[in-house]
């Protein structure tokens, strides 16, 4: 008997929650620490970060596609993704606050309605 059952949805969104976190640095964070380095060591370092997405990124999906689509997965990772981005964006790597997060945020809510309605 589990002691916090957990739905497969929400361990999936809980996972990708993890997943992007590594995976933003991986992608981003060598601008800001690795400025100096040259490109290859920064792809390396990278890549060592986002062997953590991955080992978390693979089960969430597959997890989810028990009970969601692909498509449905999909806008799910997206919405997660630019959650994740934009605190990092603005807090880690200092940039504005901006209106454009707000529209682009919009408009993956509508993407989300139009996977997930009935």
């Amino acid at each position: 008997m589990k002691l916090f059952p957990v739905s497969p949805v929400c361990q999936s969104v809980l996972l990708l929650v993890c997943s992007n976190v590594f995976m933003t640095f991986a992608w981003y964070a060598h601008l800001r620490n690795l400025a100096g380095r040259k490109w290859i060591i920064a792809a390396l370092i990278s890549w060592g970060v986002a062997l953590f997405e991955y080992l978390l990124q693979v089960p969430a999906n597959r997890i989810g596609y028990t009970q969601l689509s692909l498509p449905q997965l999909k806008i799910m990772q997206e919405v997660i993704a630019l959650s994740v981005f934009v605190p990092f964006s603005v807090f880690y790597m200092h940039q504005p606050l901006k209106l454009d997060y707000l529209w682009a945020g919009l408009c993956i809510l509508g993407a989300v309605y139009f996977m997930f309605k009935p």
